[in-house]
């Protein structure tokens, strides 16, 4: 199945790119600011974050940057809710065009996230700015920061494979989705440190979110400037991994379904 993905990429690489390429033209159409907006919202964002969190909630991080905290917190989840939202969609939103021209139902969801995927790494440029101006600093340990990109990228293939499997067959998903990431939002540590967690089975319990992993993963390295343990290696990895096979398990066993429920 890994290697169909793999065919797949390889024949229709250049419909992927104009996918790619739409995506970036319907977002950035007859906007002022255009590509800059994906450098200033996770900017703003964290300014109206960190100001209600640290000031009227008091959270903190003692012994390293909040602002640093909570902006690769935001950074990551961001990638994670929009990437996963528009794949969601992708597939359904793409019905007409499936039912002209025969094209793999992969390539959709897959475009979204490598979309999304570009605006995050512009993303990193200011969360780099406020990891210099904050004196958190850098090292070298910086240099296996891009295993948590990866981990993140099959993290949510994966998942925009499953949601819009589920989309094509209950378009209610599109509705519950979004209670499901609010509420995922608040599960996932990132305006809090969850050492705040006095209960030790909910905090376990919190631990097992694979976004917890990969977050941790990059945290370790950029706040603490640790190598990342064997357990984190394997955390992050296991995180992505398992759940992009499970939605190519899911996709594929399902894609032929899709012409029937037009």
């Amino acid at each position: 199945m890994i290697n169909n993905l793999k065919y797949v990429y390889a024949k229709y690489s250049f419909l992927l790119k104009q996918l790619v390429e739409r995506d970036f033209k319907v977002k950035y159409k007859r906007s002022i600011l255009g590509i800059f907006w994906s450098l200033l919202y996770p900017v703003l964002m964290m300014a109206v974050m960190a100001i209600v969190f640290s000031n009227v909630f008091k959270f903190s991080t003692p012994g390293v940057s909040y602002l640093t905290y909570l902006l690769i917190g935001l950074t990551y989840f961001s990638y994670f809710s929009e990437a996963s939202n528009l794949a969601m969609s992708s597939v359904v939103a793409n019905f007409s065009l499936i039912n002209k021209v025969y094209m793999p139902k992969y390539i959709f969801p897959l475009s979204k996230c490598i979309f999304v995927g570009i605006n995050f790494l512009l993303t990193l440029i200011p969360l780099y700015i406020i990891i210099i101006a904050t004196g958190t600093g850098l090292n070298w340990a910086h240099l296996f920061l891009p295993y948590s990109f990866i981990c993140l990228f099959l993290f949510t293939v994966g998942m925009g494979f499953i949601l819009s499997t589920i989309a094509v067959f209950i378009r209610d998903m599109f509705y519950i989705y979004g209670i499901i990431i609010t509420i995922w939002t608040y599960l996932t540590p990132i305006m809090y440190d969850i050492k705040i967690i006095s209960n030790s089975t909910l905090q376990f319990l919190m631990k097992l979110n694979p976004l917890y992993q990969i977050i941790n993963f990059a945290r370790s390295i950029i706040l603490y400037h640790n190598v990342p343990t064997l357990g984190q290696w394997a955390g992050c990895g296991v995180s992505g991994l398992v759940i992009f096979i499970i939605g190519i398990i899911v996709f594929k066993k399902n894609q032929d379904k899709f012409i029937y429920y037009v």
